[in-house]
Protein backbone atom coordinates (compact mmCIF):
# COMPACT_ATOMS: atom_id res chain seq x y z
CA UNK A 1 0.00 0.00 0.00
CA UNK A 2 2.88 2.37 0.71
CA UNK A 3 4.05 2.05 -2.88
CA UNK A 4 0.53 2.80 -4.09
CA UNK A 5 0.46 5.92 -1.92
CA UNK A 6 3.80 7.07 -3.29
CA UNK A 7 2.69 6.38 -6.88
CA UNK A 8 -0.61 8.25 -6.48
CA UNK A 9 1.04 11.27 -4.86
CA UNK A 10 3.71 11.43 -7.56
CA UNK A 11 1.19 10.94 -10.37
CA UNK A 12 -0.82 13.96 -9.20
CA UNK A 13 2.37 16.02 -9.10
CA UNK A 14 3.09 14.99 -12.70
CA UNK A 15 -0.47 15.45 -14.00
CA UNK A 16 -1.13 18.81 -12.33
CA UNK A 17 -4.84 17.95 -12.77
CA UNK A 18 -7.75 20.38 -12.72
CA UNK A 19 -10.08 19.53 -9.81
CA UNK A 20 -13.57 21.02 -9.91
CA UNK A 21 -14.84 21.61 -6.38
CA UNK A 22 -18.41 22.72 -5.71
CA UNK A 23 -18.16 23.32 -2.01
CA UNK A 24 -19.26 25.62 0.78
CA UNK A 25 -17.91 29.14 1.40
CA UNK A 26 -16.95 28.20 4.96
CA UNK A 27 -14.12 25.96 3.74
CA UNK A 28 -13.62 27.00 0.11
CA UNK A 29 -10.26 28.67 0.76
CA UNK A 30 -8.89 25.72 2.74
CA UNK A 31 -10.03 23.26 0.05
CA UNK A 32 -8.45 25.28 -2.76
CA UNK A 33 -5.17 25.58 -0.88
CA UNK A 34 -5.14 21.87 0.00
CA UNK A 35 -5.51 21.01 -3.70
CA UNK A 36 -2.72 23.44 -4.58
CA UNK A 37 -0.48 22.01 -1.85
CA UNK A 38 -0.34 18.62 -3.57
CA UNK A 39 0.30 20.20 -7.00
CA UNK A 40 -3.20 19.86 -8.41
CA UNK A 41 -5.22 22.83 -9.70
CA UNK A 42 -8.48 23.82 -8.00
CA UNK A 43 -11.41 25.57 -9.64
CA UNK A 44 -14.36 26.43 -7.45
CA UNK A 45 -16.99 27.29 -10.08
CA UNK A 46 -20.59 26.98 -8.89
CA UNK A 47 -22.83 29.02 -11.21
CA UNK A 48 -25.35 26.70 -12.89
CA UNK A 49 -24.69 28.28 -16.30
CA UNK A 50 -20.97 27.45 -16.32
CA UNK A 51 -20.48 24.30 -14.28
CA UNK A 52 -21.00 21.82 -17.12
CA UNK A 53 -18.27 23.47 -19.17
CA UNK A 54 -15.92 23.52 -16.17
CA UNK A 55 -16.64 19.91 -15.21
CA UNK A 56 -16.10 18.74 -18.79
CA UNK A 57 -12.49 19.99 -18.65
CA UNK A 58 -11.65 18.67 -15.17
CA UNK A 59 -9.98 15.44 -14.07
CA UNK A 60 -12.17 14.98 -10.97
CA UNK A 61 -15.24 16.50 -9.33
CA UNK A 62 -15.91 17.13 -5.65
CA UNK A 63 -19.47 17.83 -4.50
CA UNK A 64 -19.73 19.07 -0.90
CA UNK A 65 -23.16 19.51 0.72
CA UNK A 66 -22.06 21.96 3.41
CA UNK A 67 -23.99 25.26 3.67
CA UNK A 68 -26.18 24.16 0.77
CA UNK A 69 -28.10 26.67 -1.41
CA UNK A 70 -30.62 26.36 -4.26
CA UNK A 71 -28.02 27.51 -6.81
CA UNK A 72 -25.40 25.08 -5.54
CA UNK A 73 -27.91 22.23 -5.57
CA UNK A 74 -28.75 22.98 -9.20
CA UNK A 75 -25.07 23.18 -10.11
CA UNK A 76 -24.28 19.86 -8.46
CA UNK A 77 -27.00 18.11 -10.45
CA UNK A 78 -25.58 19.51 -13.70
CA UNK A 79 -21.98 18.71 -12.82
CA UNK A 80 -22.79 15.20 -11.62
CA UNK A 81 -24.46 14.42 -14.94
CA UNK A 82 -21.58 15.95 -16.90
CA UNK A 83 -19.03 13.92 -14.94
CA UNK A 84 -21.05 10.75 -15.47
CA UNK A 85 -21.22 11.38 -19.22
CA UNK A 86 -17.45 11.88 -19.46
CA UNK A 87 -16.54 9.18 -16.89
CA UNK A 88 -14.88 11.73 -14.62
CA UNK A 89 -14.49 10.46 -11.04
CA UNK A 90 -16.78 12.06 -8.47
CA UNK A 91 -16.43 12.46 -4.72
CA UNK A 92 -19.62 13.25 -2.80
CA UNK A 93 -19.01 14.72 0.66
CA UNK A 94 -22.31 14.17 2.46
CA UNK A 95 -21.88 17.04 4.92
CA UNK A 96 -24.76 17.47 7.34
CA UNK A 97 -27.03 14.66 6.16
CA UNK A 98 -27.27 13.38 9.74
CA UNK A 99 -28.84 16.64 10.95
CA UNK A 100 -30.84 17.71 7.89
CA UNK A 101 -33.47 15.59 6.18
CA UNK A 102 -33.36 17.95 3.19
CA UNK A 103 -29.66 17.28 2.70
CA UNK A 104 -30.13 13.53 3.09
CA UNK A 105 -32.92 13.48 0.52
CA UNK A 106 -30.81 15.57 -1.84
CA UNK A 107 -27.79 13.27 -1.40
CA UNK A 108 -29.97 10.29 -2.32
CA UNK A 109 -31.19 12.20 -5.38
CA UNK A 110 -27.58 12.80 -6.48
CA UNK A 111 -26.81 9.11 -6.06
CA UNK A 112 -29.53 8.38 -8.62
CA UNK A 113 -28.13 10.96 -11.04
CA UNK A 114 -24.54 9.70 -10.98
CA UNK A 115 -22.99 7.23 -8.57
CA UNK A 116 -19.87 8.81 -7.00
CA UNK A 117 -16.55 7.00 -7.09
CA UNK A 118 -16.27 7.83 -3.38
CA UNK A 119 -18.97 8.74 -0.87
CA UNK A 120 -17.38 10.53 2.07
CA UNK A 121 -18.81 11.53 5.41
CA UNK A 122 -18.03 11.50 9.08
CA UNK A 123 -19.27 8.61 11.20
CA UNK A 124 -22.68 10.20 11.77
CA UNK A 125 -23.17 11.07 8.10
CA UNK A 126 -22.29 7.58 6.88
CA UNK A 127 -24.57 6.08 9.52
CA UNK A 128 -27.38 8.42 8.43
CA UNK A 129 -26.97 7.36 4.80
CA UNK A 130 -27.54 3.74 5.86
CA UNK A 131 -30.14 4.31 8.60
CA UNK A 132 -32.74 6.75 7.28
CA UNK A 133 -34.21 7.43 10.73
CA UNK A 134 -30.85 8.21 12.38
CA UNK A 135 -30.31 11.83 13.46
CA UNK A 136 -27.37 13.63 15.00
CA UNK A 137 -26.77 17.14 16.33
CA UNK A 138 -24.96 19.51 13.96
CA UNK A 139 -22.27 18.49 11.48
CA UNK A 140 -19.94 16.88 14.03
CA UNK A 141 -19.58 13.12 14.31
CA UNK A 142 -21.29 11.36 17.19
CA UNK A 143 -18.46 10.12 19.43
CA UNK A 144 -20.72 7.39 20.83
CA UNK A 145 -20.93 5.51 17.51
CA UNK A 146 -19.15 2.16 17.62
CA UNK A 147 -16.33 1.55 15.14
CA UNK A 148 -17.24 -2.09 14.53
CA UNK A 149 -20.82 -1.07 13.78
CA UNK A 150 -19.52 1.60 11.38
CA UNK A 151 -17.33 -1.03 9.70
CA UNK A 152 -20.43 -3.10 8.98
CA UNK A 153 -22.42 -0.07 7.81
CA UNK A 154 -19.63 1.11 5.50
CA UNK A 155 -19.17 -2.33 3.93
CA UNK A 156 -22.91 -2.75 3.37
CA UNK A 157 -23.18 0.71 1.79
CA UNK A 158 -20.19 0.04 -0.46
CA UNK A 159 -21.74 -3.21 -1.64
CA UNK A 160 -25.21 -1.72 -2.09
CA UNK A 161 -23.97 1.25 -4.13
CA UNK A 162 -20.93 -0.43 -5.73
CA UNK A 163 -18.71 2.42 -4.64
CA UNK A 164 -16.04 3.37 -2.11
CA UNK A 165 -17.11 4.57 1.33
CA UNK A 166 -14.86 6.88 3.36
CA UNK A 167 -16.03 7.33 6.96
CA UNK A 168 -13.85 9.94 8.61
CA UNK A 169 -13.29 10.17 12.34
CA UNK A 170 -10.71 9.58 15.04
CA UNK A 171 -9.86 6.55 12.90
CA UNK A 172 -10.75 6.74 9.20
CA UNK A 173 -12.59 3.79 7.64
CA UNK A 174 -12.28 3.10 3.91
CA UNK A 175 -13.91 0.21 2.08
CA UNK A 176 -15.03 -0.83 -1.39
CA UNK A 177 -17.05 -3.76 -0.06
CA UNK A 178 -14.27 -6.28 -0.61
CA UNK A 179 -11.42 -4.58 1.27
CA UNK A 180 -11.67 -2.71 4.56
CA UNK A 181 -8.90 -0.45 5.86
CA UNK A 182 -8.47 1.57 9.04
CA UNK A 183 -6.16 4.61 8.89
CA UNK A 184 -5.24 5.56 12.44
CA UNK A 185 -3.17 8.69 11.82
CA UNK A 186 -4.33 12.09 12.99
CA UNK A 187 -4.48 14.50 15.89
CA UNK A 188 -7.31 16.08 17.92
CA UNK A 189 -6.08 19.45 16.68
CA UNK A 190 -7.60 18.68 13.26
CA UNK A 191 -11.07 19.03 14.78
CA UNK A 192 -10.13 22.35 16.36
CA UNK A 193 -10.25 24.26 13.06
CA UNK A 194 -13.07 24.41 10.54
CA UNK A 195 -12.79 22.82 7.14
CA UNK A 196 -10.38 19.94 7.71
CA UNK A 197 -13.04 17.39 6.79
CA UNK A 198 -13.75 19.30 3.58
CA UNK A 199 -10.00 19.46 2.90
CA UNK A 200 -9.87 15.67 3.21
CA UNK A 201 -12.59 15.45 0.56
CA UNK A 202 -10.67 17.81 -1.73
CA UNK A 203 -7.51 15.74 -1.33
CA UNK A 204 -9.40 12.52 -2.08
CA UNK A 205 -10.96 14.04 -5.22
CA UNK A 206 -7.51 15.16 -6.35
CA UNK A 207 -6.07 11.69 -5.87
CA UNK A 208 -9.01 10.15 -7.72
CA UNK A 209 -7.70 11.95 -10.81
CA UNK A 210 -4.65 9.66 -10.63
CA UNK A 211 -6.31 6.43 -9.49
CA UNK A 212 -10.10 6.37 -9.35
CA UNK A 213 -10.53 3.73 -6.68
CA UNK A 214 -10.18 2.95 -2.98
CA UNK A 215 -6.44 3.64 -2.92
CA UNK A 216 -7.06 7.33 -3.66
CA UNK A 217 -9.25 7.62 -0.55
CA UNK A 218 -6.66 5.79 1.54
CA UNK A 219 -3.93 8.12 0.26
CA UNK A 220 -5.99 11.19 1.20
CA UNK A 221 -6.66 9.87 4.71
CA UNK A 222 -2.99 9.02 5.20
CA UNK A 223 -1.92 12.45 3.97
CA UNK A 224 -4.36 14.38 6.15
CA UNK A 225 -3.67 12.29 9.25
CA UNK A 226 0.11 12.27 8.97
CA UNK A 227 0.31 15.95 8.06
CA UNK A 228 -1.92 16.72 11.02
CA UNK A 229 0.40 14.85 13.35
CA UNK A 230 3.47 16.59 11.96
CA UNK A 231 1.76 19.97 12.35
CA UNK A 232 0.88 19.71 16.04
CA UNK A 233 1.68 22.82 18.04
CA UNK A 234 1.08 24.28 21.50
CA UNK A 235 0.71 27.79 20.09
CA UNK A 236 -2.95 27.51 19.11
CA UNK A 237 -5.31 26.72 16.23
CA UNK A 238 -4.07 29.52 13.95
CA UNK A 239 -0.51 28.26 14.08
CA UNK A 240 -1.70 24.71 13.58
CA UNK A 241 -3.54 25.72 10.40
CA UNK A 242 -0.43 27.39 8.99
CA UNK A 243 1.67 24.37 9.93
CA UNK A 244 -0.85 22.05 8.28
CA UNK A 245 -0.74 23.90 4.96
CA UNK A 246 3.07 23.92 5.06
CA UNK A 247 3.23 20.21 5.81
CA UNK A 248 0.74 19.24 3.09
CA UNK A 249 3.01 20.87 0.52
CA UNK A 250 6.31 19.60 1.97
CA UNK A 251 5.64 16.09 3.34
CA UNK A 252 7.98 13.48 1.84
CA UNK A 253 7.67 9.83 0.91
CA UNK A 254 10.02 9.10 3.82
CA UNK A 255 7.63 10.88 6.20
CA UNK A 256 4.74 8.82 4.87
CA UNK A 257 6.68 5.59 5.38
CA UNK A 258 7.74 6.54 8.89
CA UNK A 259 4.35 7.61 10.21
CA UNK A 260 1.72 5.61 8.31
CA UNK A 261 -0.48 3.72 10.78
CA UNK A 262 -2.86 1.55 8.78
CA UNK A 263 -4.54 -1.79 9.32
CA UNK A 264 -6.39 -3.99 6.84
CA UNK A 265 -9.40 -5.66 8.45
CA UNK A 266 -10.77 -9.05 7.47
CA UNK A 267 -14.30 -8.40 6.31
CA UNK A 268 -15.27 -11.97 7.14
CA UNK A 269 -14.93 -11.06 10.82
CA UNK A 270 -17.74 -8.49 10.63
Amino acid sequence: MLQNIHDIRNRVKELHPLIHCITNPISINQCANAVLAINARPIMAEHPKEVKEITDTSRALMLNLGNITDARMASMRISAQAAKNRQIPILLDAVGIACSRMRRDYACELLKTAMPTVIKGNYSEINALYHEAYRSSGVDADAALDVQMLDRVAVRLARAYHTVILASGKMDIVTDGTRLVHIKNGTPQLSGITGTGCMLGALAASYLSAKPDMDAAITACAMMGICGQLSETSRGSGSFMVNLMDTLSAVTDADMEQYLDMEEIEIERL
